[in-house]
C-alpha cells in the first residue's frame, strides 16, 4: 500500500486533498534533502476531512520552491481515498491515527503499513515528528504529547502555550514516534480556516529552522498543561442529537462552546430518557462514567470539574471516535 518518493510528485504543491489520490495513488512517504539532517517527520491527512496539514506543506514547500530546504524533510501523506470524499475514513476503513504501533491490532494491512513507515524513518533518523490535525468543534490551537519530557513540551509550546498530555487513545502517530525522537501532535481548529494554515504553516517553518530543541524545563508561565483523564463515548445501541428530536440522549445545541472550559461540578450537557447513560473510558481502559456524570430529573450533570476538548456537533465523528476527552490540570512537577 505504501508508494515512496525521493523528490515531490509534480503538481504536489498545487493539488487539493480532494484530488491528491490521483497524483499519489494512495498514502505515501515522500523524501526530501535539505541542509541539516536528519529529516523533520510531518504526517498528514490521517484524518481525510482534515486539509490544513496538506495545506500548510505545500505552502512550506512554495516557499523553498527552488531553494534549498532548510533541513531534510519526510512526508506522509495518509488517507488520500477518504480526502477524496472529506470524509475522516471511509465506511470499510479502520482510523488510520488508531493503527500505529502500539495499538495493539496486528491483523490490518493498515498497521502494517504504519510498521513500514516507523521502520524505514527509524533508518533515516528523525529530528522531530510532527503530526497535524484539526477538529470538528470549536476549540482552540494546542499541541499534544504523549510523554512529559521538556523537548517533546518545548516543541509543543513552539505551535501553543495550550498544551494536552494523553496516553489513550493508544496507536497514534504521536506515541509510536516518541521512542524516535520529541514527536507532537498539533490542533490547528476547523480545517478551511486561512487562519489555521497559516499557524500551521508557520509552526512547521519554525521546526525546519530550528538547530536543535531545547532540553531545559518549560518555565511555568509559558505553558497550560492538561492532563486527558477520560474519553466520552454515545454507546452505540442509543440514539442521540442536538435538537428536540424523540433521541435517548439529547446533547445542548452548543455544547462545542464548552471546549477548553472548566466546567464546575453540576454543569449540564444535556439530557437522557429511560436510564440512558453515557460512557466514559479511563487510561486504563476501564469504563468510570459513574464517577464523572450524575443524572438528576433526566439532565445530564459533571458529577466532578473538568474540562472537555474535542466536543463536536458532527453526528458521524461521534460515531466513529467519540463525544469528547475530559481534562485536568497537570502541574509540572508532578512525578507520575
Amino acid at each position: 500500500m505504501l508508494r515512496r518518493f525521493h523528490g515531490l510528485p509534480p503538481g504536489f504543491i498545487e493539488a487539493p486533498a480532494e484530488t491528491l489520490y490521483r497524483l499519489v495513488g494512495g498514502p505515501c512517504l515522500i523524501h526530501l534533502s535539505g541542509r541539516r539532517e536528519p529529516p523533520l517527520f510531518v504526517s498528514v491527512l490521517l484524518h481525510g476531512n482534515e486539509r490544513t496539514g496538506l495545506e500548510a506543506v505545500q505552502a512550506l514547500l512554495a516557499k523553498y520552491h527552488q531553494r534549498e530546504l532548510p533541513r531534510a524533510l519526510s512526508v506522509f501523506v495518509g488517507n488520500v481515498d477518504a480526502a477524496r470524499h472529506g470524509l475522516r475514513r471511509l465506511d470499510h476503513q479502520p482510523d488510520f491515527n488508531r493503527v500505529w504501533p502500539g495499538c495493539g491490532v496486528d491483523d490490518r494491512e493498515e498497521h502494517a503499513m504504519m510498521c513500514q513507515v516507523v521502520d524505514e524513518m527509524t533508518g533515516r533518523g528523525v529530528f522531530a515528528s510532527v503530526d497535524v490535525h484539526n477538529n470538528t468543534g470549536l476549540n482552540p490551537h494546542y499541541g499534544c504529547v504523549n510523554v512529559i519530557d521538556d523537548r517533546f513540551l518545548h516543541l509543543a509550546t513552539l505551535f501553543s502555550r495550550t498544551v494536552v498530555y494523553f496516553v489513550t487513545p493508544t496507536g497514534v502517530q504521536s506515541a509510536a514516534f516518541a521512542p524516535l525522537c520529541p514527536a507532537v501532535t498539533v490542533e490547528c481548529g476547523q480545517s478551511g480556516q486561512e487562519h489555521s494554515r497559516e499557524h500551521a504553516f508557520e509552526y512547521l517553518d519554525a521546526c525546519m529552522n530550528l538547530a536543535e530543541i531545547p532540553t531545559h524545563p518549560v518555565a511555568a508561565h509559558d505553558i497550560d498543561l492538561f492532563h486527558t483523564v477520560a474519553q466520552v463515548k454515545v454507546p452505540e445501541t442509543l440514539s442521540f442529537g442536538f435538537d428536540a428530536s424523540d433521541a435517548d440522549v439529547r446533547f445542548e445545541r452548543d455544547i462545542d462552546h464548552l471546549n477548553f472550559r472548566e466546567l464546575a461540578a453540576g454543569t449540564v450537557l444535556g439530557t437522557v430518557r429511560d436510564g440512558a447513560r453515557l460512557e466514559a473510558w479511563d487510561e486504563s481502559g476501564r469504563e468510570v462514567g459513574e464517577g464523572f456524570f450524575v443524572y438528576d430529573g433526566g439532565d445530564i450533570r459533571l458529577k466532578r470539574a473538568a474540562m472537555p476538548s474535542m466536543l463536536t456537533l458532527d453526528e458521524r465523528i461521534i460515531r466513529q471516535d467519540c463525544l469528547c476527552y475530559l481534562m485536568e490540570r497537570y502541574p509540572l512537577d508532578r512525578q507520575d
